[in-house]
């Protein structure tokens, strides 16, 4: 049996969400990251590498959930609403299929090249940051993918360990939200945020049997997300796969904040998560194995 742990993008928060959740799932006896197969966007792809490069499952949130843990907010440029508006309403276009979905990536990337954002090289620091103990250099020698998108012609990418790219700025792109944080550099060419495709891509797991996907859907998230996530999932079961989707639970769902990107919550979500992750680690478990 071969078997994906899928994650999703979300933000700081669902950073936090989603190590909880890992956390609890494995003190609960679910170790999701013996995964044959790891694939994450965004903040998905952050949690992801640090399972892949064997940062123990259970002592995911360890540093999410220290004394004092609760992280400041950050100086940086604020986007105009205009530009915040329109990445929304892009987002929502490329999802739709009202138009080719390249063609709407490609102006999600020339707002993203063109917002006032921190430097790419800040940016990369706090994604390092957020990497933890997880090398920086080189590719894991687990089975794990990232998503991006290429910021000036729209195509998508999955970076793995054939792309010959370094694990840090293959995650800072996967990261990179057009117009609040800058596209990054490889290979010669600007990639932003592979949620630019899908907040989880999970259709991408096509071909093992078994598929968890963890998906931040706080209270208030736009009904697209939902939408695409249940398309994808028809499409992984309609190969015979057996498909597992994990959300907030009500007490996850009600300590997320109105702004995914805040940081300040992270510890009181990561507390949420792991204690769904060990409510609901007896279900998982018959499936998980």
């Amino acid at each position: 049996m071969t078997r994906a742990l899928v994650l999703s993008g979300g933000g700081p928060q669902g950073v936090a969400w989603e190590s909880g959740l890992i956390a609890g799932f494995a003190q609960g006896g679910v170790d999701l990251g013996q995964a044959d197969h790891i694939l994450g966007t965004s903040a998905g792809a952050v949690v992801g590498a640090r399972l892949a490069c064997g940062v123990e499952a259970a002592r995911l949130a360890d540093a999410l959930l220290a004394p004092g843990a609760d992280r400041p907010a950050q100086d940086d440029p604020a986007p105009s609403m205009a530009d915040l508006a329109r990445m929304m309403e892009l987002m929502t276009e490329a999802q739709s299929g009202t138009r080719h979905p390249a063609e709407v990536r490609r102006e999600l990337g020339a707002l993203a090249l063109a917002a006032a954002t921190v430097g790419e090289g800040e940016f990369m620091q706090r994604i390092g940051r957020a990497l933890g103990e997880a090398p920086r250099h080189g590719w894991p020698a687990r089975d794990f993918a990232c998503t991006a998108a290429d910021a000036e012609d729209g195509g998508f990418q999955i970076w793995d360990a054939g792309s010959g790219v370094d694990l840090l700025p293959a995650v800072a792109s996967s990261c990179a939200v057009p117009g609040l944080f800058p596209p990054v550099r490889l290979q010669g060419r600007p990639y932003m945020d592979g949620g630019a495709r899908s907040a989880s891509n999970a259709d991408l797991a096509a071909g093992h049997e078994v598929v968890v996907v963890v998906s931040v859907q706080p209270p208030g998230a736009p009904p697209w997300l939902a939408k695409r996530l249940d398309e994808e999932v028809e499409s992984l079961k309609a190969g015979d796969a057996v498909v597992v989707v994990i959300t907030p639970d009500e007490a996850a769902g009600a300590a997320f904040g109105g702004d995914l990107m805040e940081m300040e919550r992270d510890a009181m979500v990561a507390r949420a998560g792991l204690a769904q992750g060990l409510s609901q680690a007896p279900i998982l478990k018959e499936i998980w194995g």
